[in-house]
């Protein structure tokens, strides 16, 4: 009995209906009677207190953009999902030697170069630099503040790529395949004036992504300056080459050099401030219009004196 009333509880009759639906029946009736008997008598289930209140959990679609506050991906920055622009990938031994008149490796450069993007609004910056550059400078490889490298590190804006020494000789990982492989799987941009013929070669997919995401630079009297087309003269802005939506630009129109002068009327290409609430007509259109309304009003004059 007990394990009856616990059963048909659980699905939320109440225990009044139970008891005279058992009383009726007898003790022994089967759970397919006693439910009969229940919905027969009009008996409704009730939810449960623990269904009753509504989840805090919501259901997001798959794909969807809508996510949960105190949810993150493993690994992503917080301000990288939402930014509108590119991930930066620097290639610092380039930068730092090109700073440095290819003679020292100058950190300088590098701080230079993470500074102008940082102003820009980038929050995924990291710049690859081999291991061996932590040693104490050498004569044939001098380096020049070395301490920047340290606070970038702590930053976590540097990373350094590993290297270790076998038997006296230094073994060095080639930093050029982490400096593609992460600005190629993150969808960034290349910082570098290195063509990377050897890994395009290597990978098609690669090719294509260093002929399009390749940024070049130059330093003018320190400071950091990339090219305001780094496509060239047809490709896209340098603020469309860093965002990941890219804006349209306005279209400019050309005034006329003709001015007022100008003939064309609406067959011309330039602008003409003067006819911006004028129906834009070519001349020989503007004469035939002309000669059609005189025309016009003595047909009907004819008609008004013909008609009785």
């Amino acid at each position: 009995h007990q394990s009856k009333m616990d059963f048909f509880c659980k699905l939320g009759y109440g225990k009044q209906d139970i008891c005279r639906v058992l009383e009726n029946l007898g003790q022994e009736a089967l759970e397919d009677d006693v439910l009969k008997e229940l919905i027969r008598m009009g008996s409704k289930p009730q939810a449960p207190e623990s269904q009753a209140q509504p989840s805090q959990l919501k259901l997001v679609a798959r794909g969807s953009c809508s996510t949960m506050p105190g949810l993150k991906w493993l690994g992503e920055d917080e301000s990288d999902s939402s930014s509108s622009l590119r991930p930066i990938v620097i290639d610092g031994s380039n930068v730092a030697m090109s700073h440095g008149n290819k003679e020292v490796f100058s950190c300088w450069g590098i701080q230079l170069a993470v500074d102008w993007f940082r102003e820009r609004g980038h929050t995924y910056i990291k710049v690859f630099v081999p291991l061996w550059r932590k040693e104490p400078p050498r004569q044939d490889s001098p380096i020049a503040d070395q301490h920047i490298l340290e606070e970038l590190e702590k930053q976590s804006v540097l990373v350094y790529t590993p290297s270790r020494k076998v038997k006296g000789k230094r073994v060095v990982c080639y930093d050029d395949r982490y400096i593609v492989k992460v600005a190629y799987e993150r969808d960034g941009v290349i910082v570098s004036n290195d063509h990377y013929r050897d890994l395009q070669n290597e990978n098609p997919e690669w090719k294509w992504f260093i002929e399009q995401r390749l940024l070049m630079y130059s330093f003018v009297s320190n400071r950091f300056m990339p090219p305001d087309d780094p496509l060239g003269r047809h490709g896209p802005t340098l603020s469309n080459f860093l965002s990941k939506k890219p804006v349209l630009p306005e279209k400019k129109w050309q005034p006329c050099p003709y001015g007022k002068k100008c003939t064309y009327g609406n067959k011309c290409k330039f602008y003409h401030p003067e006819r911006q609430h004028q129906a834009q007509l070519s001349v020989a259109d503007e004469l035939r219009a002309k000669t059609k309304v005189p025309s016009a009003l003595g047909k009907e004059e004819e008609r008004c004196r013909c008609s009785p």
